[in-house]
């Protein structure tokens, strides 16, 4: 987990005050790679700090997406995830259980055509891979005699 200066440090430079709740929820999602929902964050805190409300979740997450300290990740309509890594990367998403896992980026951001957007700025581009994970991939390979893996 990171030092809670660190942290600070990142919320001033972000500039968001530094409250228990927005240091809370920094915390815990730069030390996770597991792309917590607002749920997960929320239950995640609570544990460590229990006066986290679930309005109060909602807003840091909100302001801590506004000003570019995490990412929000929105993949096949499901329920957001968030993401404390912004360094350059793609997602793989698990079709079957749901888990999101960092990928390496998988080279430059696509190139638009000029006429894509007109009067837009790209600012940001990211590629989703969806699939089956290995574990679930596992779990779905019949054994000897016909029976999935459990």
């Amino acid at each position: 987990m990171p030092p809670s200066s660190h942290v600070e440090d990142r919320l001033r430079q972000g500039g968001l005050r530094v409250t228990a709740p927005r240091r809370a929820v920094l915390e815990f999602l730069s030390a996770s790679r597991e792309h917590p929902t607002a749920e997960e964050v929320g239950r995640a805190v609570n544990r460590r700090a229990p006066r986290a409300s679930r309005a109060s979740v909602y807003n840091v997450l909100r302001s801590l997406k506004s000003a570019g300290l995490v990412r929000e990740l929105v993949a096949g309509g499901a329920v957001a995830r968030y993401d404390a890594n912004l360094s350059s990367h793609d997602h793989f998403v698990c079709r079957a259980c749901g888990a999101v896992a960092d990928l390496p980026a998988s080279g430059p951001p696509p190139v638009l055509a000029p006429d894509a957007f007109p009067g837009a700025r790209v600012e940001e581009a990211s590629v989703t891979f969806h699939g089956t994970c290995p574990f679930c991939v596992s779990a779905s390979i019949p054994r000897p005699g016909g029976a999935p893996r459990e």
